[in-house]
């Protein structure tokens, strides 16, 4: 039988100063002032429509993210948490999480974050040199990160993550490694260290730049791994290093397949119905104009995931989990049986890829993930 998994609540914020190159998000470059008191009253439309799809459950975890969350004043901030907690019960301890770009900091918003009910940072550095973050198309300096960290820290923030970039144009082992040092030596109990990947449709694949070969990446990752492992935050998914206890809580529910609202202009949610074995996702307008001009039955469109699909999604991001995850699990989120994946596990356990004890890669599955994925799927 399916259970009813935890449930935490993303919130779309679409706006930012300028659209990076290799950004597929969906993110506007703001042109004039922010509308965020119309926004924030519609994302709160949003969510009295679809408090009703989970009944009496509680937020666990709150993700605030963007485009460039912090851009909003901490005035909208706390509206918007204020608002939430008015329609749906929030757990004492919940996590909630603003993204901030360095180059939109100000010290008195992010007093007021912390003050609304904001416990957690996770800050866009990218990289700390200053050519590559030109090249990224991002809009601070290394200078920004670190004093973004610091006012953070003043603000009485503790729980902070970095999104760091390796594989970045022309990016040799001493400079990704030199990144690393910077973001270690500022304290943060998080690192999201992941590889530029160029996406379609955005400015990069139209102009390609030059990134490392694979000897090259591989080289990278390897020394990274090596210098993250040896500061003390430990690889628990794959882009994702964190101290002892401070593992991002909201992505760990993306990652074992848990519950999410979604509300703001694309965002998209997965609930489940454990009573009829059944899995919904919907999704938002994705443009930030026709979000706002929305009515509540235009808002929400929604689709059911197939039985036959549970399992593949499940995988999909389970796997990333270094750890992985037990067969109990599995059966608890799709409502399936481990046996209708036996056949490719046990195929995946010949070639060295999967774990015989869990649903887990093993390091030569983790180099090759999106193989084994694509197996499942």
């Amino acid at each position: 039988m399916m259970e009813t998994p935890p449930l935490s609540l993303y919130v779309h914020f679409p706006w930012c100063v300028r659209k990076c190159p290799y950004c597929d998000f969906n993110s506007h470059p703001a042109k004039g002032p922010l509308p965020e008191t119309a926004y924030v009253a519609q994302l709160l439309r949003d969510l009295d429509h679809d408090v009703a799809l989970v009944g009496n459950r509680s937020l666990e975890t709150i993700f605030i993210g963007g485009g460039t969350p912090s851009l909003i004043s901490g005035r909208s901030i706390a509206a918007l948490l204020d608002g939430i907690r008015g329609r749906i019960a929030v757990v004492p301890d919940a996590e909630i999480t603003l993204e901030a770009n360095p180059g939109a900091i100000d010290a008195e918003n992010f007093a007021n974050y912390r003050a609304a009910g904001v416990n957690r940072l996770s800050i866009g550095a990218q990289s700390f040199n200053a050519d590559q973050l030109k090249t990224l198309g991002r809009i601070h300096t290394p200078g920004d990160s670190e004093r973004a960290v610091a006012i953070a820290n003043e603000a009485g923030f503790d729980r902070i993550n970095l999104d760091l970039m390796h594989g970045l144009p022309r990016q040799t082992v001493a400079d990704a490694i030199a990144d690393l040092h910077c973001a270690i030596a500022l304290g943060v109990s998080h690192i999201s260290w992941y590889q530029l990947t160029i996406e379609p449709r955005t400015e990069f694949a139209a102009r390609p730049p030059r990134l490392p070969d694979e000897d090259s990446l591989a080289a990278i990752e390897d020394a990274g791994l090596a210098v993250l492992a040896a500061a003390g935050l430990r690889r628990y998914e794959v882009s994702a290093f964190s101290r002892a206890g401070q593992e991002a809580r909201h992505n760990l529910n993306y990652w074992m397949f848990g519950d999410y609202l979604g509300i703001g202009a694309g965002a998209h949610g997965k609930i489940s119905f454990p009573a009829r074995d059944s899995v919904i996702r919907t999704r938002k307008p994705l443009a930030p104009a026709r979000y706002l001009a929305a009515s509540s039955t235009e808002l929400r469109t929604e689709a059911v995931v197939t039985a036959d699909a549970l399992p593949g999604e499940f995988l999909l991001n389970a796997l990333r989990l270094i750890d992985g995850v037990t067969e109990s699990l599995f059966n608890a989120r799709t409502g399936c049986e481990s046996a209708t994946i036996d056949e490719l596990w046990r195929h995946q356990q010949m070639h060295g890829l999967m774990r015989s004890d869990r649903l887990g890669v093993t390091p030569l599955g983790l180099r090759h993930l999106d193989t084994v994925v694509s197996d499942f799927l």
